[in-house]
């Protein structure tokens, strides 16, 4: 067996990617999209005669932009057995109704495509309200993945409110060690981003939490490995081959040991707030939504100038 496969018998697998070639070669349980994902699939000229056919449509430009990513997210379903994760407009990540409404707008869709909507995951930024969006279509029954997710603060909220999937990013936050302590590499046994999924692996596991943890944004293969055992890990097609190619032992690093204690208090919005806003990595979670923005404006208008 090589690497990947050894990794899978300990962690599910999923591809953090929207090239439908590179999914139906890896053939990964779930897959994973998010704007700039979705962006370069959509302007890769692999889709043109989708993009006409739903252009023809006349929809407004957003309404446009949210069926072309569900278009994708049903054709990366005829690749995978799970789940695909689509994200909500990046724009509404400070307003609780708007998110909301965007997702289920995205529902909608997906059932207007023929699609078994419980093998969507709407992705949505762990911003507070962000977090309370998904409380709520958790309660209508629509599994959420809560992204751009850098501290404990986050997870801690995330779990009270009972979401089906976070997604910590473990290179962003290595990207930032690396800056902070000006270092060109960082030990994994000092690497925060791999440290801080394990810390939230323990914390869940220790207190009997349901919701799932896939480990995101990866830089190498060692922090993947650093991780085995950890619910779900999304992995970029270049490192997934990567680790295709190896043959590298594997051994589990994450293990629930059964031993719970009970939960801890749910955190209040004050509490949130006055923790994660004065968090230095929450400087990540802002620049993440704007990077997210971002790649929707420059899809925007290369569909439509």
């Amino acid at each position: 067996m090589n690497t990947l496969t050894k990794l899978s018998q300990y962690t599910t697998i999923v591809a953090d990617t929207g090239d439908l070639t590179a999914i139906a070669r890896l053939k990964p349980k779930d897959a994973t999209t998010n704007p700039s994902l979705v962006t370069s699939a959509l302007l890769s000229g692999e889709h043109e005669k989708l993009i006409k056919q739903i252009k023809d449509l006349s929809l407004d430009d957003d309404k446009t932009i949210d069926r072309l990513t569900a278009e994708l997210g049903k054709q990366i379903l005829t690749h995978i057995d799970g789940r695909v994760s689509t994200e909500v407009d990046a724009r509404h990540s400070f307003d609780t109704n708007k998110t909301i409404k965007n997702a289920l707008e995205f529902i909608e869709l997906y059932d207007k495509l023929g699609v078994d909507t419980s093998r969507i995951l709407i992705k949505i930024a762990a911003t507070w309200q962000g977090i309370q969006a998904a409380k709520e279509l958790e309660k209508q029954g629509i599994g959420c993945n809560l992204t751009l997710l850098f501290t404990d603060i986050q997870a801690h909220a995330c779990a009270d409110a009972g979401v089906t999937l976070i997604s910590p990013f473990v290179g962003r936050i290595t990207d930032w060690q690396k800056q902070t302590q000006q270092k060109p590499t960082i030990a994994i046994a000092d690497d925060m981003g791999v440290n801080s999924v394990k810390a939230i692996y323990h914390f869940y596991k220790q207190h009997g939490y349901t919701t799932e943890i896939m480990g995101a944004s990866f830089r190498c293969v060692e922090q993947i490995l650093a991780l085995a055992g950890c619910d779900l890990l999304t992995i970029s097609p270049a490192l997934l081959d990567e680790l295709a190619s190896m043959n590298t032992p594997v051994s589990r690093q994450l293990i629930d040991n059964g031993n719970h204690t009970p939960k801890t208090p749910v955190m209040t919005m004050t509490e949130f707030m006055d923790t994660q806003n004065s968090h230095p990595l929450n400087q990540l979670l802002l620049s993440g939504i704007d990077g997210f923005v971002k790649a929707r404006v420059a899809l925007a208008n290369q569909l439509f100038t």
